[in-house]
């Protein structure tokens, strides 16, 4: 009991000291901050209803954490609440279960809403009520044959992106030995039943629109994921020695993270020693570290349901070897030169486009004493030659590959990363660096600068003792 007790006490000053909301998160933000976002869908749907399902209770003792779109629009982190944004009067209801005493007396202690005036004035909507009520709110606008907006893709609750839940229910879909419908599939057919008049219409792409823009506190959230990304690599970085295992490196990350009032992980630990670089998403993370081998290091946490997504490599001795300085630091300088083409308004494509010329001057100006480098990197600048460009990287949000929304160009606001990788096939390795930029009027803010990215600051960063703010 009393170190249970101690636990929670050390929680609790470290969500203070941090500024963190304890998770599962709880207010992240204040009421206008969600009320502004569903002033904007009100203006996208006209007269129609949008009508959105929270996730579900967690099986066993697992965190509870709301599914992305649904805090989006409410900040209510609650089991199987269901919102309702009715366009014409410009009112939100949220429907709750009830309350269990039991839950707030003896298993969870206070700060859960329930139906009543109080959650309604603590969420800033215009009323909570209890969940069986839904069904005599849909009487009217089913007589009526209203349009109805809803989410059809997947909820994503979490390590994990659109483009993954979809994929999942897909492949359960289409299982013989399975065949199930996704959850928002069976929601869409009850209000179908509910009101067959209405045109049920998805709502994700006015979302979607919305979250590719971040607000200033949006911003401010990404900025703090960010923060503790960085500080999470700088330990693995400090602590990598031959005969560590990737899973320690990853154990450093995680302190960090949760030193800081992080949910948790944004995504599984991509910690790949040696010959394991050549995968983009490797994640056994079981090898052992080796003399000479280079750490490819992309971990990040979930921190107030946003994310962050860095990428660094480093030396598991401490020091490049001349052959690792020729390869890594031309990557670098190509990298660089991708950055440095980004600018406010222009489209991807474009970018990328503009940055060709300046890694052909780079590479023309570079000494290559290895062949299979040189031939390498042509073909990587090669891929980003033509009308469709290259790979330029992929918004960050609430989800690590956030919704795209309008992502046609670079608008301020915007958060991406820049993340192109270069293999080395006869070595069986490859290369692969990425940062959090924040598109400003001006051009762009690398959140995730303070990671030090060229060979002689890693490798002093690796000899010097670790820095007092990380102890």
């Amino acid at each position: 009991m009393t170190t249970r007790l101690t636990t929670l006490l050390t929680l609790l000053f470290l969500a203070l000291a941090f500024d963190a909301a304890a998770q599962p998160v709880r207010n992240s933000f204040p009421p206008e901050e969600f009320a502004a976002r569903r002033a904007h869908v009100f203006e996208k749907i006209g007269d129609g209803i949008a009508i959105l399902e929270g996730t579900t209770e967690r099986p066993g003792e697992q965190p509870f954490r709301q599914g992305n779109q649904f805090y989006y629009l409410t900040g209510v982190s609650e089991a199987r609440a269901i919102a309702l944004l009715d366009g014409r009067t410009k009112e939100t209801t949220i429907f709750l279960l009830p309350l269990k005493a039991l839950d707030v007396d003896s298993k969870y202690g206070p700060g859960a809403l329930y139906p009543g005036d109080d959650s309604a004035r603590t969420s800033g909507v215009t009323r909570v009520l209890p969940r069986e009520e839904l069904t005599a709110m849909l009487a009217p606008i089913a007589r009526e044959g209203r349009t109805i907006y809803t989410p059809f893709r997947p909820e994503v609750l979490g390590s994990a992106s659109s483009y993954d839940t979809l994929l999942l229910t897909r492949l359960n879909h289409d299982d013989p030995w399975d065949g199930r419908f996704g959850r928002e599939e069976a929601f869409r057919l009850k209000l179908m039943t509910a009101s067959p008049k209405s045109e049920i219409r998805d709502l994700d792409p006015i979302v979607d629109e919305l979250r590719a823009i971040k607000s200033e506190r949006e911003i401010a959230v990404l900025r703090e994921a960010t923060r503790i990304a960085d500080r999470g690599i700088l330990r693995a970085m400090h602590a990598a020695k031959p005969g560590l295992y990737e899973y320690q490196l990853q154990a450093e990350s995680e302190y960090e993270f949760k030193r800081d009032g992080a949910y948790g992980p944004a995504y599984f630990a991509l910690v790949a020693t040696g010959k394991n670089t050549w995968y983009t998403h490797y994640h056994y993370d079981t090898a052992q570290l080796a003399p000479g081998d280079l750490i490819q290091y992309d971990y990040a946490p979930d921190y107030r349901n946003y994310t962050s997504d860095v990428t660094r490599i480093f030396p598991a001795s401490g020091k490049f070897t001349a052959h690792q300085r020729e390869y890594y630091v031309i990557y670098l300088r190509l990298y660089q030169a991708i950055m440095g083409s980004i600018q406010v308004h222009e489209s991807p494509v474009t970018v990328t486009q503009r940055a060709v010329a300046k890694m052909d001057a780079i590479v023309a100006a570079y000494t290559f004493t290895d062949p299979a480098i040189k031939k390498a990197v042509l073909e990587f600048v090669d891929t980003f030659r033509g009308k469709k460009g290259g790979f330029l990287g992929h918004a960050v949000g609430m989800e690590v590959h956030d919704v795209y929304g309008s992502y046609r160009t670079l608008e301020p606001g915007m958060v991406f990363t820049i993340e192109p990788m270069l293999r080395l096939p006869e070595e069986h390795v490859a290369v692969r660096l990425e940062d959090m930029l924040l598109i400003t009027p001006s051009g762009y803010e690398n959140l995730s600068r303070s990671v030090p990215i060229e060979v002689t600051d890693i490798e002093k960063f690796m000899a010097a003792p670790l820095p007092k703010d990380l102890q």
